[in-house]
């Protein structure tokens, strides 16, 4: 008897995709326990000082107020892990927006009534909002974003670079952006008469959300039940708790009864990360043939008074390609802002923007084809370890991705191309995003009848986890996916990390593999049939992703866009984009495609759209909801196609997968930049190319 075929790579419709269109997927903000207050945080108005005086008594008397929290009245918090999360702790205002009050209310209405109602007078400090090359408060941290130290050099770069026959010095900048999941950041708590705390939480991971929550108010993680069943979106911003899910909790305890807080759009900005702004210098030298002898890629962004984050953008610049010396470095100032964090691709997205620019200039400097100049540069093993590759597809994804787009039968010269007022233009540009691996647990519990049941604190953010998770499973049990339940988003189920840096799969999977191997191994043992109760087995993966692999492990893409720039008004419309990329084994080709998609059109709200302002004197950022900031709608995505690469790595797990969230951003907004530049001649150095910042170089 043949075996069935595997489910791995099948196009497996999401299993909550029903529950959703029909509304029956509830969200964090739709849990409403009897006798539910609702909170509206109350932010402050000034860009740093301190909290005067709060009249709270004035709201108090308000029809329908229950409590107004300040630093005055709210439960104290023992130190947070994050220090964004200790809120109403004391009067400071670090930032405009920095929530100083809480009102609670009978209803969403009354909260907000309330809210709007409360007067705050504030005792005001100077401000300083804004970054610049020469900001006197610059300094070198110690490491950035995901643990990378923050200068790594090999050679003499500097040498190398002014030997180099052929010579590219830019500088290149991308404005602070932010994430605008579709879900608000909500969170109902209540408190049980046993001191037990339940949260529903809009979070990328409730097993984070539940030991934040521990530590914050010092309680055992087993006196806390966090849950993030269904989550709308989070690109990062919902990556670890945000002010509301401490200010419910708070809320909860002060009142004795219920609370549940929906940030509204306009404070997101201020209080749940964004993408900060890098201005990037980058000097690339090479010989006369196209050969790399010199990068050197310099970040300069901001953080917070509050705690330091620092965008690692030069990061995949140590990675990407070979040369014989290399620099990479990042300085960062601490200002009066919202605390950036992560946002989708945080680090490589405006990092690769900057780099694939400047391999775009190279190869205009070169005489070169840019495709051309990219493979030839591709580098046998990993620039800044020396280590071996698992795998790298870069080249093929160029090649693949050239061949499918048409990309040989254009005419290189910019400028070249018209139809009436438009000026069209294609660009290319590479990607690349590293493979994160996380210490995961879970257990599968095979039935009397046949069935089988898996539990893994995985969270579904919109990517199909519990339909990928059914198919790993399925596979390794040889049972239909069907025949697999899934249940994840709940601290009470085996404890797994958090979906983000493109690691949920992986690492959640892999101890799916692992659970299910091990309970067939003891079903295939067993002589009598599976009890009535059943056979359940757990297990870990900390063994297995303790310590660094041998090998660079990375996915690698390639983006391929053309545009249509209209020479009256500056327009840009992009007309196709198309990518393809490496990221291992794909376990589900209609899930994977939808990744990648929506990481490409993010790419281009990035490139043409997207803007986050810093207002000097306010001290916030202008563009607070979307009307304002705009991500591209269906209009401004025309033809869109993502395709990969069979890729087999024997070095990464038993799915043999790589995260695909993130790489479909990485390079796109590079490859719409480029192709305006060979539309019009125009090489514009700072995102996004909106119509007034084209216009005046086309008159």
């Amino acid at each position: 008897m043949s075996q069935a075929p595997s489910p791995l790579g099948t196009p497996v419709v999401r299993r909550e995709g029903r529950d959703k269109v029909t509304g029956t997927a509830r969200y964090a903000a739709e849990h409403t326990p009897p006798g539910c207050l609702y909170g509206r945080p109350v932010p402050a108005t000034i860009a740093r000082g301190r909290v005067d005086a709060v009249h709270a008594d004035e709201v108090l008397a308000l029809p329908g107020v229950h409590a107004v929290l300040t630093h005055h009245n709210a439960p104290r918090l023992k130190e947070p892990d994050d220090p964004i999360l200790a809120v109403l702790q004391n009067g400071r205002v670090p930032h405009r927006g920095w929530p100083v009050a809480l009102v609670v209310a009978d209803t969403p209405e009354g909260a907000r009534a309330g809210a709007e109602a409360l007067r705050i007078t504030y005792e005001t400090d100077g401000h300083d909002v804004l970054l610049t090359e020469d900001h006197p408060g610059l300094y070198t941290p110690e490491i950035v974003n995901g643990g990378y130290p923050a200068v790594r050099e090999r050679g003499d770069t500097d040498r190398a670079f002014v030997t180099a026959p052929v010579q590219v010095d830019a500088t290149y900048s991308v404005g602070a952006l932010h994430n605008h999941p579709m879900e608000p950041h909500a969170t109902t708590a209540r408190w049980d008469d046993d001191g037990h705390l339940t949260v529903h939480d809009s979070s990328q991971g409730s097993t984070t959300v539940r030991d934040s929550l521990a530590t914050a108010f010092g309680l055992r993680p087993q006196q806390i039940t966090a849950v993030s069943e269904h989550v709308g979106g989070g690109f990062g911003s919902k990556g670890t708790p945000r002010p509301q899910t401490v200010l419910a909790a708070m809320a909860a305890r002060h009142t004795g009864r219920p609370v549940k807080i929906a940030l509204p759009r306009r404070q997101l900005a201020a209080v749940v990360g964004h993408r900060a702004p890098t201005i990037q210098h980058i000097r690339l030298g090479a010989e006369l043939d196209g050969t790399l002898t010199a990068i050197d890629h310099e970040i300069i962004t901001h953080t917070s008074t509050i705690k330091e984050f620092v965008e690692q953008a030069a990061v995949p610049t140590r990675i990407m390609y070979g040369s014989t010396t290399s620099r990479t470095a990042h300085q960062v100032v601490a200002l009066d802002v919202p605390s950036p964090s992560w946002m989708r691709a945080p680090g490589e997205a405006p990092g690769m923007y900057a780099l694939e620019s400047a391999m775009d200039e190279l190869a205009s400097a070169l005489g070169m084809d840019p495709v051309e100049l990219r493979i030839r540069n591709d580098p046998g093993i990993e620039p800044d370890s020396g280590r071996a590759f698992s795998s790298r597809g870069l080249a093929a994804c160029l090649e693949k991705g050239a061949a499918r787009f048409g990309w040989y039968d254009r005419d290189p010269r910019p400028a070249s191309r018209e139809e009436g007022p438009l000026l069209l233009g294609t660009g290319v540009a590479a990607a690349t995003y590293p493979v994160y691996i996380a210490a995961s647990s879970a257990s599968a519990h095979a039935a009397a009848d046949g069935s089988y049941r898996i539990r893994v604190n995985a969270t579904d953010i919109g990517t199909g986890a519990r339909t990928v998770l059914a198919q790993i499973a399925a596979d390794v049990l040889a049972t239909p996916v069907d025949n697999v339940r899934i249940d994840i988003g709940s601290s009470e189920l085996p404890d797994a990390p958090l979906a983000g840096g493109s690691s949920g799969t992986a690492s959640w999977g892999w101890s799916v593999h692992k659970a299910c191997t091990l309970l067939l191994r003891q079903l295939r043992e067993r002589t009598g049939p599976v009890p009535a109760d059943g056979l359940t087995v757990t297990a870990d993966t900390q063994q297995e992703t303790a310590g660094q692999s041998p090998y660079a492990r990375h996915a690698f893409g390639a983006h391929f866009a053309e545009v249509a720039v209209h020479s009256r008004t500056g327009e840009v419309r992009l007309r196709r984009m198309l990518g393809v990329f490496a990221a291992g084994r794909i376990l589900n080709s209609r899930t994977a495609r939808s990744q990648f998609i929506g990481g490409m059109t993010m790419g281009i709200g990035m490139a043409l759209t997207e803007s986050s302002t810093m207002d000097p004197v306010f001290g916030d950022y202008t563009e607070n909801d979307l009307a304002s900031y705009h991500v591209p709608a269906c209009a401004d995505v025309q033809e869109i196609e993502a395709h990969w690469i069979d890729e087999e790595d024997p070095h990464l797990n038993p799915m043999g997968s790589k995260g695909i969230g993130e790489i479909g951003i990485v390079g796109a907004a590079a490859a719409v930049g480029n192709a305006v530049r060979h539309a019009t001649g125009i090489r514009l150095r700072s995102l996004p190319l909106t119509p007034d910042t084209l216009l005046p170089y086309l008159l």
